[in-house]
C-alpha cells in the first residue's frame, strides 16, 4: 500500500520484490502496526516524506534474505524494525547516546520505505528480536506505540508514584501495564465522553479514569501526554504537583495555547521525547515480557489499511491497530 501525494488514500501497488544489500534484510512482513505518525504522514503534518512511500515503522518479519555484510540474523528469524532505521554514528548527537536526535537519521515508513507490504528492507542493526510468547499481532504494537511510550515514561523520572496518561491508545495502554507491574497508580484520560477507553484503562490496573477535560482526584507525580493535542499539556500541568513533569510523547502536537506561568511554577517542567535509541528498545521489550504486558489489537488486512487510518483518526480504535498482509 503506497502513499503516492500527501492527504490521498494509499493505493495498491504490484513492484519488483526488493534485494538486500551490506547489512540489510530483506523480510517478509508478518504484521505491521497502524501508527499515528503514520497518520501526520499521510496527512501532510509531518513535511517531506519520501514519495511515492510505503508507510509502516511497526514490522514484525520473517528473515528470508540477507545482505553480504548481515551477520546478526539467519534466515527463518523473527525480527522487529523501529521507526529509527538508520544513523550516521558520527555527529555529536550518535557520538553522545542520542542517536534518536542524530542529524542524519533515517526513518522506517517517512524516509525509509516502511511495512504497508509484502515485504520489507530494513538495516539489521537497527532490528531487534522478538521476545517469545507474543504473536505477530500483539508484537507490532510493541515497536513504537511500546518504545516511544517506554521513553516519555523513563524520562518522567525517578519517584513517580501517581502517573497520568493523556490520550488512552496504543501507547498508554501498553505503559499503563508497566506502571502497574512497577506498582504505580495510574490515570488514564481519554477524550471526554469516551466510556469504551475509560473501562479499558480500567480493566487493565487504573485507579481512576475520566475525560482530558476533567482533574485527577489527586495530583500528578508526572503525566505523559500521548494524544496531538497542544491544549492539554495546560491541561496536564493544572493536575500535576509541584515538581511534577509533564511529557509531551507525540512526534507531532497541535499549537499548544498561552497559559498563565502560575501553571508552571513551583518548579514544574515541560519537555518532549523525540523518536528512539536502539537502547530503549532493548530494555522495553525485555521489561514488556517481564511485566506481561498483552497489546490489545484490532486486525486489519493490508488492502484495509485506509480503513485502518480512518478508525484511528476518529477515535474508533481502543489499543492498537495492526495490519496483516
Amino acid at each position: 500500500m503506497r502513499l503516492e501525494k500527501v492527504g490521498e488514500p494509499l493505493h495498491l501497488r504490484e513492484v519488483e520484490r526488493p534485494e538486500p544489500t551490506g547489512k540489510q534484510l530483506l523480510l517478509r512482513v508478518r504484521a505491521c502496526g497502524v501508527c499515528r505518525t503514520d497518520l501526520h504522514i499521510f496527512e501532510g503534518e509531518l513535511p517531506h516524506p519520501k514519495l511515492p512511500l510505503v508507510l509502516g515503522h511497526e514490522i514484525v518479519g520473517e528473515v528470508v534474505a540477507v545482505g553480504p555484510e548481515a551477520r546478526r540474523f539467519r534466515v527463518g528469524e523473527r525480527v522487529g524494525v523501529p521507526w529509527l532505521g538508520a544513523t550516521c554514528g558520527a555527529c555529536r548527537y550518535c557520538r553522545g547516546g542520542q542517536e534518536n536526535l542524530c542529524d542524519k537519521a533515517l526513518f522506517t515508513g517517512y524516509t525509509l520505505d516502511g511495512g504497508y507490504a509484502e515485504y520489507a528492507l530494513a538495516q539489521e542493526d537497527y532490528c531487534f528480536a522478538i521476545p517469545a510468547g507474543y504473536s505477530d499481532l500483539e508484537a507490532a504494537p510493541l515497536l513504537c506505540a511500546g518504545l516511544i511510550g517506554y521513553r516519555a515514561y523513563r524520562l518522567a523520572g525517578e519517584g513517580v508514584e501517581r502517573i497520568g496518561l493523556y490520550g488512552f491508545g496504543a501507547a498508554a495502554h501498553l505503559i499503563a501495564q508497566v506502571a502497574v507491574h512497577q506498582g504505580r497508580e495510574v490515570y488514564a484520560f481519554t477524550r471526554p465522553g469516551d466510556t469504551q477507553a475509560q473501562a479499558l484503562a480500567r480493566r487493565l490496573g487504573a485507579v481512576w479514569a475520566g475525560g482530558s477535560d476533567q482533574l485527577p482526584p489527586e495530583p500528578l507525580d508526572a503525566a505523559l501526554i500521548f494524544a496531538p493535542v497542544g491544549a492539554l499539556v495546560p491541561q496536564a500541568l493544572r493536575a500535576t504537583r509541584r515538581g511534577g513533569v509533564v511529557v509531551c510523547a507525540g512526534i507531532h502536537m497541535s499549537d499548544i495555547p498561552a497559559f498563565p506561568y502560575a501553571l508552571l511554577w513551583e518548579e514544574r517542567s515541560v519537555r518532549s521525547v523525540a523518536n528512539l535509541t536502539r537502547q530503549d528498545g532493548e530494555e522495553f521489550l525485555a521489561l514488556a515480557r517481564a511485566a506481561g504486558v498483552r497489546p490489545q489489537t484490532m486486525p486489519f488486512a493490508l488492502e484495509e489499511a485506509n480503513q485502518a487510518l480512518r478508525a484511528l483518526k476518529e477515535g474508533r480504535v481502543h489499543g492498537a491497530a495492526v495490519l496483516l498482509p
